[in-house]
């Protein structure tokens, strides 16, 4: 009963043995399709910076703010109006009640055409220069009239209180302006990003496919063990039962280095998706990394990192131009409140002649001049509309900053969180380190142990594990590190600098 047993345990073990190669060589068979492609760490960062979605679809956001500041300028540029104007006028005759005399019917023909340059400037003086002749036609009392008559000149009217030192146009040029820096700052926060995302993922390949060579190193090990007691079972030294464990193992060790290449294979398509617009382009490819891991222990400083993370973090910076945004706003507001008193003036010529050349021959004499001074002063009655909403944006600037505060805050809880993690990786480093080499010994010699016949395959089976799992993780904590390392660089802000990439802001 036992022996059947025994039988049936060991067929399954090499059914599922059969299956665990066939899907390796599967794997190998398409591994063999693909194209190598030796990459260092810069040359994918490279890569993201030129070909990364998200990349390229924030580097958008600058240029559209460039053109919107370019639409808030207009506000500035003058325009050209001209228009043409028919009027038609009669009025009856009849009888005055008066004196009792008759008065003969009235009808006007007029045809005015106008033009001239209005526009608006920095100080908020807005003007209207140009002609203005009108060609009428009709009778008066009875007799026909044919004259045209005409005005030129130029008027102006200077805001003194409200829309003084700030108005709508100039509120909105210096928010479009301050628009362009919040994206800029956005910008960098989204390569800093991007490059932090390729950091990480490009260490977990490094892993992945060092992981792999773990796993086939105790796979061979496995094998090894598989055929020795193959060879002890056949000369009688050694228990069936034993070699369907060293079978199992193998089957195991064979099912992870299956698992490896997975877990390697999904990470190649993580990085592909960082660096590439054209996924198709590189499915068939194999990204193999030439960074090598040398673990050199860094010094870290807290308060210093803290210093550069407040003054780099370009999405600190964006909350900051956000609150000078804000600012601006609330300086219109304020403006607002104020009573109007403007200054108005004009000056031109009048002329009045029997044909269009006499109107501008009059323009021309200074004959009749005319011109207007004054003041304009204006109050509402409630000025509830402007107080509420002035008062709006100063409990929105509060919330603002508020807001800027609690981000500081999270940055400086980040780094602090980052180097803590640097340290540990670090220390798990050494740890681990010192638990392969031990892992090693204890496994030679309880191999040794198991030549001479004073041990078992389960006390070796189960060494073989501890190796394989101390070498995973020994290698897992060396980019554990590294990625720790690229996370205090992107925290800090300093990952631009770090990378020689410079984004010059404009203020």
């Amino acid at each position: 009963m036992k022996s059947s047993n025994l039988h049936h345990l060991m067929s399954l073990v090499r059914i599922f043995c059969l299956a665990v190669c066939c899907a390796i060589s599967a794997g190998n068979a398409f591994a063999q399709t693909n194209v190598v492609r030796p990459m260092s760490l810069n040359e994918a960062i490279q890569l993201a910076l030129k070909h990364n979605f998200d990349v390229q679809i924030e580097q958008y956001e600058p240029q559209i703010s460039r053109f919107a500041y370019e639409v808030a300028e207009s506000y500035y540029d003058p325009r050209l109006d001209f228009s043409v104007v028919q009027r038609s006028s009669t009025r009856e005759g009849g009888i005055n009640p008066n004196t009792g005399e008759p008065f003969p019917s009235t009808s006007t023909e007029s045809t005015s055409v106008s033009g001239g340059i209005v526009g608006t400037l920095p100080t908020g003086l807005t003007y209207d220069f140009g002609p203005n002749v009108t060609h009428n036609t009709g009778t008066s009392r009875g007799s026909p009239f044919d004259l045209y008559e005409g005005q030129a000149g130029i008027s102006m009217r200077q805001p003194l209180l409200r829309n003084f030192l700030i108005d709508a146009g100039r509120r909105n040029i210096l928010t479009a302006r301050k628009n362009i820096e919040i994206s800029e700052y956005g910008l960098a926060f989204q390569l800093m990003r991007v490059i932090n995302q390729v950091e990480q993922t490009y260490y977990d390949l490094i892993f992945t496919r060092e992981n792999i060579k773990v796993q086939e190193k105790a796979l061979e090990l496995a094998e090894r063990l598989v055929a020795e007691n193959r060879r002890k079972v056949e000369v009688g030294t050694l228990a069936p039962l034993e070699q369907a464990q060293s079978e199992s193992q193998a089957a195991v060790a064979r099912a992870d280095v299956v698992s490896a290449m997975g877990n390697y294979d999904i990470q190649q398509n993580v990085l592909k998706s960082l660096i590439t617009d054209q996924y198709r382009e590189w499915h068939a490819v194999e990204i193999v990394p030439t960074e090598q891991l040398v673990v050199i222990s860094e010094q870290f400083d807290v308060m210093e990192s803290w210093t550069r993370g407040m003054t780099y973090r370009p999405d600190l910076n964006q909350l900051r131009s956000d609150l000078e945004r804000r600012d601006i706003t609330l300086r219109y507001q304020r403006n607002q409140t104020l009573p109007s008193l403007d200054l108005v003036g004009s000056y031109g010529r009048n002329a009045l002649a029997d044909d269009v050349g006499g109107v501008f021959s009059d323009f021309r004499r200074e004959t009749s001049p005319s011109y207007s001074f004054g003041a304009v002063f204006s109050i509402p009655l409630s000025q509830r509309g402007p107080r509420n909403a002035y008062n709006a944006t100063r409990a929105e600037i509060e919330q603002a900053k508020l807001r800027l505060q609690s981000a500081e805050q999270t940055v400086m809880v980040q780094i602090d969180n980052a180097i803590k993690t640097a340290r540990t990786n670090r220390e798990r480093i050494d740890a681990t380190r010192a638990a392969r080499v031990y892992a090693e010994q204890a496994l030679d010699a309880e191999t040794k142990r198991l030549e001479a016949g004073r041990s078992t395959s389960f006390v070796v089976l189960q060494l073989q594990r501890d190796l394989t799992r101390a070498r995973s993780e020994e290698m897992r904590a060396i980019s554990d590190y590294y990625k720790a390392l690229a996370a205090i660089s992107f925290n800090e802000g300093s990952t631009l600098l770090n990378n020689n990439l410079e984004l010059n802001v404009r203020k």
